[in-house]
């Protein structure tokens, strides 16, 4: 298939390197501002957040010539205010930050391709997504497979890599996602066929996707890219990788230098790249982008900073801990979906849980908490399953806890022996429904997430289980345990030994 190409002043450079016989280029250095996952816009902990991110950028921009601002992707979800208009907010702070060029990431997905193109066609930016197909085999509307931007009389061609796994972890429906590596050969060669002398891939991959593109022979020179929330700047000789943390906590630059060297009478481009990384921390914060986000926020807060309820135990929503262990929390969580929907049995996914934070014990809880918790917009299903699928389920559910992937599973009804060491696939010991052991073959009734019931995380067991809730009636996940502690005033959630290591 024949990709399409933007080419922004290609054909200039390639007549400058095809006359440049009697002069050299001048040595250019080009600056490229890196972040991703930013879905948080204020900042958090005197850290992070939209103005701080501005403050960065304009600096950079002041003392550089060629400065190019990215964005690894993850921007439209999770964020708080996301749950009520689907990304828009967002999209209207990185007009206003002036991104040059940007990736999907797979939570431009969450609420499916039609939210995710109407969000780019609101982007003054291009955005990335190079293998990104849809149904038409053709890259997925609103997205470009690649750009170019001039530095000095060199030229950095651009294109973007979206990892194949958002199938699995978001909510692409109709679109598919080219092999990283097929991608970027095609592209790496492409783009300097028609004149590029740096190619840069952004993208949104995981770290071991990172390491197999810059390792590989994939032709690229720079990968900037995002999705594991790692603070990382890498260079093996050939090609520098750079990501940037999350949430603007830390804002990642790159710098390269570009020259033309003349060796036994031949002209040669080389490049050589420099790091630095900036905190936020405590950072003077960009006054207008702080009144942007302001304006954001105060909408938010009437309907959000509600009181609910009070906690009496200590709530852990760490991302490590909802993708690894039981916890409080996500017992909260599949308790309230199990009562909400009267069902037998609950299950819900650690990467549901957003709010990476620890509540102590007597802190009074408010609709926002929920809110931040669970922010996605998900709704409560109540399946008919069979204590078959409902172990392959689990199954599923531990498959990647190594990774600290995010269909570790919470649950309620149920207490399950599990082996983190045995191979994937065979690590479920035992699952005791009640007081008593599952019947692979009874049918029970199952509460969890829409996105896990129609196969997100890989709980594809679910896709064709009998909905018992009409959809046009499911209730808000989100509200469905605000109510839950609202009822009962105060809580007392605790990791009772549900998910019992066998180990």
């Amino acid at each position: 298939m024949s990709l399409p190409i933007r080419t922004t002043a290609i054909a200039s450079s390639v007549a400058f390197l095809l006359t440049a016989s009697a002069t050299f280029a001048e040595p250019t250095k080009v600056t490229f501002v890196h972040t991703n996952d930013l879905d948080r816009m204020e900042a958090s902990g005197g850290k992070g957040g939209f103005a701080s991110l501005m403050s960065v950028v304009k600096a950079e921009r002041a003392a550089g010539e060629h400065v190019i601002f990215t964005h690894g992707g993850d921007a439209i979800s999770p964020s708080l205010l996301s749950g009520f208009d689907m990304g828009a907010h967002m999209v209207d702070l990185l007009n206003t930050a002036g991104v040059d060029i940007m990736v999907l990431g797979n939570h431009e997905f969450d609420f499916g391709p039609k939210v995710a193109m109407e969000r780019m066609a609101e982007a003054k930016f291009p955005i990335l997504a190079t293998n990104a197909i849809d149904s038409d085999g053709e890259i997925i509307d609103g997205a470009i497979a690649s750009w170019t931007a001039n530095a000095g009389d060199y030229t950095i061609g651009f294109f973007g890599l979206v990892t194949p796994d958002t199938t699995d972890i978001s909510s692409p429906d109709g679109v598919t996602f080219k092999s990283l590596d097929e991608t970027a050969r095609e592209m790496a060669a492409k783009l300097r066929e028609d004149g590029a002398d740096l190619v840069v891939a952004l993208a949104h991959t995981d770290v071991q996707e990172d390491f197999d593109l810059v390792n590989g022979d994939t032709g690229i020179d720079v990968l900037l890219t995002g999705h594991d929330h790692l603070l990382m700047s890498y260079y093996n000789g050939k090609v520098a990788m750079m990501e940037s943390g999350s949430q603007a906590d830390y804002v990642s630059i790159l710098e390269v230098t570009m020259d033309t060297v003349e060796k036994r009478g031949k002209k040669r481009f080389v490049w050589s790249p420099s790091f630095r990384t900036i905190p936020t921390t405590g950072i003077e914060q960009d006054a207008e982008m702080a009144g942007k986000v302001q304006g954001y926020l105060d909408k938010l807060s009437a309907e959000l900073d509600v009181e609910i309820g009070t906690t009496t135990t200590q709530l852990d929503s760490r991302r490590a801990s909802v993708r690894g262990i039981e916890t409080a929390i996500g017992n909260l969580i599949s308790d309230a979906i199990r009562k909400g929907v009267n069902a037998d049995v609950a299950i819900t996914n650690g990467g549901g849980i957003r709010g990476d934070k620890i509540y102590d014990a007597g802190t009074v809880l408010t609709r926002r908490d929920i809110q931040t918790e669970l922010p996605f917009g998900n709704t409560t299903v109540k399946l008919e399953v069979t204590g078959t699928q409902i172990v392959a389920a689990l199954e599923n559910g531990f498959s990647q806890v190594e990774k600290g992937a995010g269909r570790f599973p919470s649950v309620s009804g149920m207490t399950v022996t599990w082996d983190a060491k045995a191979p994937a696939g065979s690590r479920v010991k035992s699952v005791m429904v009640g007081d008593s052991p599952i019947d692979t073959a009874k049918v029970y009734t199952l509460a969890a997430n829409d996105y896990i019931a129609g196969g997100g995380d890989g709980y594809s067991v679910f896709k064709n289980a009998k909905n018992l809730i009409d959809p046009a009636a499911a209730q808000l996940m989100a509200l469905m345990v605000v109510e839950y502690i609202e009822a009962a005033g105060k809580i007392s959630p605790a990791a009772e030994n549900r998910l019992v290591s066998a180990e």
